[in-house]
Parts: structure tokens; sequence; C-alpha cells
């Protein structure tokens, strides 16, 4: 189905709008940031910012909620079959490709956004994505019973892990491309920080 003029006109001003918060967070911060600015900024008028979005927190909201839930929809590409049977060793799991190209297509905002001048909460939500993720497609086929340590801990670790690393691919100028991220983080995922180190038990 093809996109209508008024369809695209709603976009463009919507990721004007996105643009012009995005760079505000960035020079000062979410706190002091007013309609004002942002209508200025992104050089549109205060009844257009209002005819899609009710102040700067709802603008906030929207903006996270439009990341998490494309995000989620990635979610759907994994098959927990092959995700029990991935080894992590040469190729990187394919949904972690998609997440991190996803993530270099929106980087100006989400460096922001999980950065020190960031909302906190967003970083609460995209936590709690990945631990359903983890949990649904890998932890729930297995039998929690055999684990060598309790299940909500490996959930605590695993979430944390990749908020982090992904937090610092943002912050340190995503040298390394979506592929080259993908397969550190299924290689640390999948066989562990000791395996990754390159030690073994030989040398402990």
């Amino acid at each position: 189905m093809l996109e209508r003029p008024t369809d695209r006109r709603i976009i463009r001003t919507k990721r004007l709008i996105r643009d012009a918060l995005t760079e505000l967070m960035e020079e000062k911060g979410f706190e002091v940031i007013t309609v004002r600015d942002l209508t200025e900024k992104a050089d549109i008028n205060r009844g257009t910012f209002y005819l899609h979005y009710r102040d700067k927190f709802d603008l906030l909201d929207q903006c996270e909620d439009e990341i998490i839930n494309e995000i989620q929809k990635l979610t759907h590409k994994i098959d927990p079959k092959d995700a029990l049977k991935f080894d992590g060793q040469k190729e990187p799991f394919p949904f972690i490709v998609y997440l991190f190209e996803y993530l270099h297509e929106n980087s100006s905002f989400m460096k922001v956004v999980l950065g020190p001048k960031g909302d906190a909460s967003f970083q609460v939500k995209l936590k709690e994505l990945i631990r359903r993720t983890f949990f649904q497609n890998i932890l729930s086929k297995l039998k929690q019973e055999e684990m060598l340590v309790p299940v909500d801990f490996l959930i605590a670790y695993v979430s944390s892990a990749h908020l982090g690393v992904i937090q610092h691919w943002l912050e340190s100028g995503m040298e390394k491309s979506p592929r080259e991220m993908a397969l550190i983080l299924s290689r640390i995922t999948l066989l562990g920080p000791r395996h990754v180190t390159g030690l073994t038990s030989k040398e402990l």
C-alpha cells in the first residue's frame, strides 16, 4: 500500500521534531528543553507540534515507544530452535545483526537517550525487552533445575551486559560495524566471558 502525501508529511514532521529533540538533549539535557526550543530547532510552529504531542514528555515517550516497538518486531524473526543450537563461534546470531543495524540507523537518538543526559527509564524499558526476549526464546525452552545459577540472576546478567555493550559501542563512535558487534555480543553471550578471554582450566 502506497503512502499518501499526507502520511509522508506527518512522518517527515515527526522526524524533524525527533531530530530537534535529539540535538537539544545532547546540547543541554531533557529537563531544561522547552516546546519553544523544539519548534525553533525543528522550524515548525507550536500548532504543528501540538497536533502530534501533548508536551515534551509525550514526545519523548512516543519516540522511545517507537524504538521499543520496532525492536520488538525484530524479535519476531528469532527461531528458538536456531537460538538453542547456535554456537556463536564464527557467525553472529542473525537477530543480533538486525538489532545492531537498527541501532545504527537510529544511532543519534539512541546515543543521547542512553547517555548521561538521556532518560534512565528508557534503559529500564530496553532491559526489560532484552530480559523478555532472552527468556521466551531460550531459557523457557530449558530445564531450570539443571542450570548452575538461578534463572533470575542469569537474566539480570545478560540484560545488563547487552545494554552495557550497546552503550559502549554508541559512546565510542561505532567504529565496529553492526555485523562485527553482533559477533562480539554473540560470542560473549553464548560462549561466556571466560571462554572469550582465551582462558582455559589449565591456565588457572
